[in-house]
């Protein structure tokens, strides 16, 4: 098997030492070619190189913004065919089969797609559980998400946001631009920070779509591929806790930011849950294909924890049977 390893030099929590065990034990199993990323971009690039090349295996060693590239990378050329106004196709991407598979190794401070896996969010021991799949040949196909913005496209692995998470994921970039870590308690604290200066009186989204009931008066949609959603250290979070890969979307959206609607809401997505949080300001999809998100002005906007800046309408697809994936 030839295989591609991307390693991100600046992940979270990594150091030289680790990468040089986990690149020592995967060259043993593999034919494999290492990759440093450089710049934003870089890892998509490279793993769309790596398909076009012919590769078996695209492994990399990093956080979700570079899984989240890496993944693009593979697929960037699966189009949607909803943009060209053609009818939905029934499964994911063609030739799914025929791409590179993926090899995910969680080096970042969440890892939030590598452990809704299933894999340990030790980067030494995901690379043995990932070694076990490729000995015994065990590849699962997950569905993704596809958002669709002022004329750009992108997939996702777990999740997207529109609003406050958005503005919060956007505070923090801002921090680690001046040289701090992106830990949990550093978006915990930035959170709550944030909340005081966020705009809680004027809703600016509304939802619709083909198949489900539209709302409107939303400050926050968090929109969901799997469950978790995020973590606060080893703590899951889980605002929709029956997203799940085999499934379409979910959303949970809040239109109230108050503080009564916040302490009622936080305790019940703390915590690992199977049933959805109540409450009467919310608004919640589950198993959907396709719903669209306006707003009356620019809001934030993310993708599996990468702030792509303000929009005023993203449309949210899901992608069924995208992506294999060596767990």
């Amino acid at each position: 098997m030839r295989a591609l390893l991307l390693v991100n030099p600046k992940a979270t929590t990594t150091n030289q030492r680790t990468r040089d065990v986990i690149i020592r034990a995967l060259g043993a199993s593999v034919d494999l070619t290492v990759e440093e990323t450089g710049y934003r971009g870089h890892a998509a690039l490279l793993s769309r190189k790596a398909r076009e090349s012919g590769y078996d295996a695209v492994a990399v060693l990093g956080g979700d913004g570079t899984i989240n590239e890496a993944v693009n990378g593979l697929l960037d050329d699966a189009g949607d065919p909803h943009d060209a106004g053609d009818p939905p196709e029934p499964r994911g991407p063609r030739g799914s089969a025929d791409r590179p598979a993926l090899l995910v190794i969680p080096g970042g401070s969440a890892n939030v797609f590598a452990r809704a896996l299933g894999l340990p969010n030790s980067p030494v021991e995901a690379a043995g559980a990932v070694l076990e799949a490729l000995r015994e040949g065990r590849r699962r196909t997950v569905g993704l998400g596809r958002a669709s913005w002022n004329g750009e496209s992108r997939h996702f692995t777990f999740c997207g946001g529109m609003g406050y998470d958005a503005e919060v994921i956007r505070a923090v970039e801002g921090l680690r631009g001046t040289g701090y870590r992106a830990t949990p308690a550093r978006y915990v604290n930035t959170a709550l920070r944030h909340y005081l200066s966020t705009d809680r009186r004027r809703p600016a989204m509304s939802l619709e779509g083909p198949e489900v009931p539209s709302a409107e008066g939303i400050f926050l949609a968090i929109v969901s591929n799997t469950s978790p959603w995020s973590y606060v250290g080893s703590r899951p979070v889980c605002p929709t806790p029956w997203a799940s890969f085999d499934t379409g979307l979910d959303m949970l959206g809040l239109c109230r930011l108050g503080l009564p609607t916040m302490l009622d809401l936080v305790p019940q997505i703390l915590g690992r849950r199977e049933t959805l949080p109540t409450g009467r300001h919310l608004v919640q999809l589950h198993d959907e294909g396709e719903f669209t998100l306006t707003a009356e002005r620019p809001v934030a906007f993310q993708l599996d924890g990468d702030y792509l800046g303000e929009t005023e309408r993203v449309t949210f697809r899901s992608i069924p049977d995208a992506l294999q994936v060596l767990v």
